[in-house]
């Protein structure tokens, strides 16, 4: 069994719930800094520590949770580090257009939701953190997220991962039982929130890793994935 997953029993009907950034959606924050700020990225390290100090802060993770709006964000990120406010606003504003999916982990959720169609006996859901305008540009853009049975962005709800209060609410919002839930993220403070409310957690690597995990989990989904 993976690392980081717990096992449940084997019951009727199972619940996943599926991060978006990089697990269902690209999402590579140094690749941005060096678009938008090269000075920044010098080398690879000095990308990703720049990376950290944008995401990775307070600033960002409010405007995740839709406590701050894009342009305080902008203004406040560009103040702090000494940016140029106008390519500031442009990494911001252009963010939700660079949101594409994973094709190898769409396949695996597009399996699922053929067996959930045809057995019922797989829920999916979303757990997301993003901030509302770009939530609103992927359910423009793209179709797969009509194969959701519900799920939650951050920013619709005022909560973010690792913060408990938005797990509780996507399990009392859609009535799911713990020991039949697992939820998938890439991030391992996020799986360690999930496995304390006794949700089964599986941290993503890759998609490959994704299948072998599930039909692990899942056994009786082994040979459909």
């Amino acid at each position: 069994m993976e690392m980081g997953v717990i096992a449940g029993p084997d019951p009727q009907s199972m619940n996943l719930v599926f991060d978006f950034g990089a697990v269902l959606i690209e999402w590579q924050p140094a690749r941005l800094v060096a678009s938008h700020f090269p000075e920044l990225a010098a080398t690879p390290e000095a990308a990703q520590q720049a990376a950290r100090s944008i995401f990775g802060h307070a600033d960002w993770h409010a405007f995740d949770r839709g406590t701050l709006s894009p342009e305080s964000v902008v203004q406040r990120t560009a103040q702090r580090l000494a940016l140029p406010l106008d390519e500031m606003r442009r990494l911001v504003s252009g963010i939700g257009e660079r949101l594409t999916p994973i094709h190898e982990t769409i396949a695996v959720l597009a399996d699922l939701a053929q067996r959930r169609d045809q057995r019922g006996d797989v829920h999916l859901y979303y757990l997301s953190n993003m901030p509302a305008p770009y939530a609103r540009t992927l359910e423009q853009k793209y179709a797969f997220l009509a194969w959701f049975d519900g799920g939650i962005f951050s920013g619709d709800v005022q909560h973010s991962k690792p913060d408990v209060a938005i797990y509780q609410l996507l399990q009392s919002r859609y009535a799911l039982e713990p020991t039949q839930t697992l939820f998938v993220d890439d991030v391992q403070d996020n799986v360690d929130a999930a496995c304390s409310l006794g949700w089964g957690g599986l941290r993503f690597v890759s998609a490959p890793q994704l299948r072998a995990s599930l039909a692990n989990w899942l056994p009786q989904l082994q040979g459909d994935l």
